[in-house]
């Protein structure tokens, strides 16, 4: 049987990340070190990163956390904060003969505006009904924001906002959550 052996680990990456990890250990020793022992691992990473939900569980709905958003015929900015958001709902839309539907998420930084996800009918002789769901997640930086856009009163862009993460990715748990 060989005795413990106990080497110093130098990778600059594997620092940051255990000070970025673990900002309570910043600044308390400047090494790392592994050992040819085999221990049991206990995974703190989420109380590490300021969460103690699993980040599925972290995106959860709740009452005090999301912002319900009901846009038919016009351009809501529904997030402006730098962060993560995560938007859900439905889009239904119904066109006729004279009016085609267009509804859609942007992406605005004040100086260009991005579609990101949306739907679109045409004009047309048949009358034609669409009803689609949407979940997905956005990051914002400073100075941009994300709208929803209805161009007709037959389209409605229906749901909620929700912040997930800060724009540094620290988890926003749901509302009233409270870890023991």
């Amino acid at each position: 049987m060989s005795s413990p052996e106990v080497i110093t680990v130098n990778s600059e990456e594997l620092e940051a990340t255990i000070r970025n990890l673990l900002p309570s250990q910043n600044g308390f020793g400047s090494e790392l070190q592994a050992s040819n022992v085999i221990m049991p691992v206990i995974d703190l990473t989420a109380s590490a990163e300021g969460s103690s939900l699993p980040v599925d569980l972290s995106r959860a709905l709740a009452f005090g956390s999301q912002t319900a958003f009901d846009v038919t015929s016009t351009t809501t900015t529904i997030a402006d904060s730098p962060g993560f958001y995560r938007v859900f709902g439905t889009m239904t839309a119904e066109n006729d003969s004279s009016t085609g539907v267009q509804m859609h998420f942007t992406l605005d930084d004040t100086s260009t505006t991005k579609i990101i996800y949306g739907m679109e009918i045409p004009t047309d002789s048949t009358k034609l009904s669409f009803s689609e769901s949407y979940d997905f997640i956005v990051f914002l930086a400073a100075g941009e924001s994300l709208d929803a856009v209805s161009n007709a009163g037959v389209g409605n862009l229906k749901g909620s906002v929700r912040q997930v993460a800060t724009v540094t990715g620290t988890l926003v748990n749901p509302s009233g959550f409270v870890a023991e």
